[in-house]
């Protein structure tokens, strides 16, 4: 016997032949438990729902999602529930039959992120099943997920240089036109559009903020050299950031002095009473621009600059390489915004720096026995 079965009231019988000894024999009877096992505690009223039925529940409790969060668990639970794994009943669902539909997904030639996507999900629904005493144990609680996607790797330093003077020239020959124009609107919004973009980057490859983050900021988060990043737009509400926390950290003088005189510039050159959105849509800064307006410039500007696959996201990775790469583990989670220092260091821990020459020299004279 190696579980009970609540849904016919019977233990749940297996036989097989293991070749080796009494060792052997109970590793393969532990290994076949952790995969079709059933527990008489998990006969509760949840454990009687379907996957489905958990999945809707899940969707609909309260939960401190940000919009962008609930949109995108809303897109992945509409596929759940429209796969047959929906149908099983939480009383018979086991790390064994979670595997077979891991790859199953994976024989159906779903994206790595796809299918890591359901499996979070569903997880996470188990999970909020378990703390709302819907069931008593987590029947997946232990099990390896699929591989999660390879983080979007980051612009190099000489990718992010040629972005920035590929920027200025903008600015410069937007300058020139103004200058040749200055009755005409056109070039006075190409001129704002371009510094907006050069400030863009910059801002970016200096303070690793998120888009959102970017889209949220205002001219008063900023006090000398100090940016207080308190709020994200997420699916084009304006709420906390993404960790909830407000963060403070240090920009560099030049992009200080940048976002100062590109404010003051504007308020002298539009004469009137103005918003404080420090990427806008227009000069009066009244209305900020949205996430995909910021994606879109600096898609723009990769282009213009050659740099392939340029994004505001890859931005933020050259950030994290470079801290992390310097040793600086500790001042890239605080810099990103990162809740835990494990995730900084999940995701770049190929950058982490190579630093046991030490011990090679050590363990060389230990087998020269020197």
């Amino acid at each position: 016997m190696v579980g009970f079965d609540p849904v016919r009231g019977r233990s749940v019988q297996r036989s097989f032949t293991v070749r080796g000894d009494e060792e052997c024999a109970q590793a393969r009877r532990q290994e076949l438990v952790a995969d079709v096992g059933i527990s008489r505690v998990d006969v509760t009223a949840g454990g009687r729902m379907t996957v489905g039925d958990l999945l809707e529940r899940f969707l609909a409790a309260p939960h401190h999602w940000s919009p962008g969060t609930l949109n995108s668990h809303r897109y992945v639970v509409e596929k759940l529930v429209a796969d047959r794994v929906a149908r099983r009943r939480l009383v018979v669902l086991t790390p064994g039959f979670m595997r077979a539909t891991i790859r199953r997904w994976q024989q159906e030639d779903l994206s790595v992120p796809t299918v890591s996507a359901r499996w979070l999900v569903l997880r996470s629904a188990v999970s909020w099943a378990v703390e709302e005493e819907l069931l008593r144990t987590h029947p997946l609680m232990g099990m390896r997920g699929p591989p999660r996607p390879v983080p979007r790797r980051h612009h190099g330093v000489a990718e992010v240089r040629q972005l920035l003077r590929t920027a200025e020239a903008q600015v410069a020959a937007a300058e020139d036109a103004v200058r040749a124009r200055p009755d005409r609107r056109g070039p006075v919004r190409a001129l704002f559009v371009a510094e907006q973009t050069l400030l863009l980057a910059r801002l970016t490859a200096d303070s690793g903020a998120r888009r959102g983050e970017l889209d949220g900021l205002r001219r008063g988060s900023l006090d000398g050299r100090i940016l207080t990043i308190e709020s994200s737009v997420s699916s084009g509400v304006l709420g906390p950031t993404k960790s909830k926390r407000t963060r403070r950290l240090t920009l560099g003088r030049t992009t200080t002095e940048m976002i100062t005189r590109h404010c003051e510039t504007w308020a002298a050159r539009t004469g009137a009473p103005s918003g404080d959105w420090i990427f806008a849509a227009s000069p009066d800064r009244r209305t900020r621009i949205t996430t995909s307006g910021l994606t879109q410039r600096l898609h723009r500007l990769g282009v213009a600059a050659g740099v392939e696959g340029s994004s505001l996201h890859r931005l933020r990775h050259s950030v994290a390489t470079y801290l992390v790469g310097n040793g600086k583990l500790l001042k890239a989670q605080a810099r990103l915004g990162h809740r835990d220092p494990a995730t900084t260091l999940r995701h770049y821990s190929h950058a982490t720096p190579l630093d046991d020459q030490d011990i090679a020299d050590d363990l060389d004279t230990l087998l020269n026995g020197t």
